[in-house]
């Protein structure tokens, strides 16, 4: 025989938590609680998308309700079995009458017992019999069910827009540190080449300075190299005997003024008239009449075939050759932005790229000026370069170069003996600028 204990428990197992009866047509929802059918489906009624358990709340996604056959036949056994009605335990005894409860005082809303009944406290009070309340009293229960069980789903429901609504503002957030790190990996980017370009510039203005700097002390070397020879030469014509010492006095005394160093205005007293030679100058190289002006142009022009003619680059030489002394001559650049060699190249030169040419050249685009060495120098004017001077010192092997209106040393190649007749040369280059030629020209001052 079953205590009354486990009577109530196996009672309340197969008993509705929603209508706190015997199981009728039992299903199960996704957590694993049990319901009659009719009753979780009316507690879901009026839901479209999310439907809490009414008793853990857990919330499914749709109305998957399973059948629970063996719970099913469970209560049907269970229900045939009449299990007696399990007597109230000792303790439901009034505490001052000890007496059975059995009457409830709806005044004062507690159990009473007959004696409490009669007494003075609730003899005027309408009680029932505890049967009889518990049924109205279930009834007034069950009435709440509906409103607190709307109520539970609209809190749940204001719990799940909540839920969606921080959701949604999350993700903006992370979308927004998304988007912020991708701008700020766009600006490294932005400074990583900005980087590049700089350090590129940097790199390249470096270079400049260590063409300009290769090329000062290059000058300087052969300065000092000059003046070692010069002493050379001085301190071994002092040992001479007085006819060889007097032998050629006047160029070794020029020598030594030279050194004081060219004083520009020194330089210009060896100044010349320079010619051009018509039988050299290329077909598209234009001299003016006398010889003294010299142009490119594009259209070549028919001329009787010297020897001496440039054909390959648009060159012309001085119609003066040099062997011996000193000579300076001035070119005045008509066009900033042309490009033009100028200087000085031996006799059997047939091509610049032979050798034998000692000049500075300016080449279209960005102006830059170089010295024709091997490999060549970059120079660095410090003032606009409209006038170039060259300075030829035949017997001392020197040929330098000038800014003629600042008397800016350009260049000073090194010392050399030379053997050949040299001659002034003159280059032009020509370029095409929006299908438009420019002529370049250069005039003798």
């Amino acid at each position: 025989m079953a205590t009354a204990a486990q009577g109530r428990n196996l009672k309340d197992e197969a008993s509705c938590s929603i209508c706190l009866e015997y199981f009728t047509d039992p299903v199960s929802t996704d957590c694993g609680h049990n319901f009659c059918r009719s009753c979780i489906t009316q507690s879901w009624a009026g839901r479209d998308g999310n439907f809490p358990c009414p008793q853990c709340r857990e919330i499914s996604t749709g109305k998957s309700l399973r059948s629970n056959r063996q719970l099913g036949n469970i209560v049907e056994m269970l229900k045939q079995l009449h299990l007696p009605p399990v007597e109230p335990p000792r303790e439901n005894l009034c505490e001052k009458h000890e007496e059975k409860l059995r009457l409830f005082c709806d005044e004062d809303q507690r159990v009473i017992c007959v004696v409490c009944r009669e007494s003075k406290a609730h003899k005027s009070h309408s009680v029932s019999p505890i049967e009889e309340a518990a049924e109205e009293y279930k009834v007034k229960l069950q009435d709440w069910l509906c409103p607190l069980r709307k109520e539970m789903g609209n809190i749940l429901e204001s719990k799940l827009q909540e839920e969606k609504q921080y959701t949604t503002m999350r993700n903006k957030v992370r979308a927004e540190k998304q988007k912020i790190a991708s701008e700020i990996e766009q600006l490294h980017q932005l400074l990583r080449e900005k980087e590049r370009t700089l350090n590129q510039r940097l790199e390249e203005m470096e270079k400049r300075i260590t063409g300009v700097e290769n090329a000062n002390i290059s000058k300087l070397s052969n300065q000092i190299a000059s003046l070692n020879a010069l002493i050379t030469d001085l301190e071994k014509k002092c040992k001479e005997p007085a006819l060889d010492l007097l032998k050629d006095v006047r160029s070794t005394l020029d020598r030594c003024e030279e050194v004081k160093f060219q004083g520009p205005e020194k330089i210009k007293k060896y100044k010349v008239t320079v010619t051009l030679d018509p039988d050299t100058a290329h077909p598209q190289i234009h001299l003016s009449e006398g010889g003294r002006r010299v142009r490119w142009t594009r259209t070549a022009q028919t001329l009787p075939d010297t020897p001496k003619r440039f054909t390959s680059i648009p060159c012309v030489l001085g119609s003066e050759g040099f062997t011996s002394g000193r000579h300076y001559w001035e070119v005045e650049l008509l066009q900033e932005d042309g490009g033009w060699i100028v200087g000085v190249t031996a006799e059997a030169v047939e091509r610049i790229e032979e050798g034998g040419v000692w000049a500075v050249e300016r080449r279209w685009g960005n102006g830059q000026c170089w010295a024709l060495t091997s490999p060549e120098t970059p120079l660095s004017p410090r003032e606009r370069l409209l006038k170039l001077g060259v300075y030829l010192d035949y017997e001392g092997g020197l040929v330098s170069l000038y800014n003629a209106d600042s008397m800016e040393l350009l260049y000073t190649y090194p010392r050399a003996p030379f053997t050949h007749r040299l001659f002034p040369i003159f280059s032009l280059q020509d370029r095409e600028l929006y299908r438009i030629w420019l002529e370049t020209e250069l005039r003798l001052v």
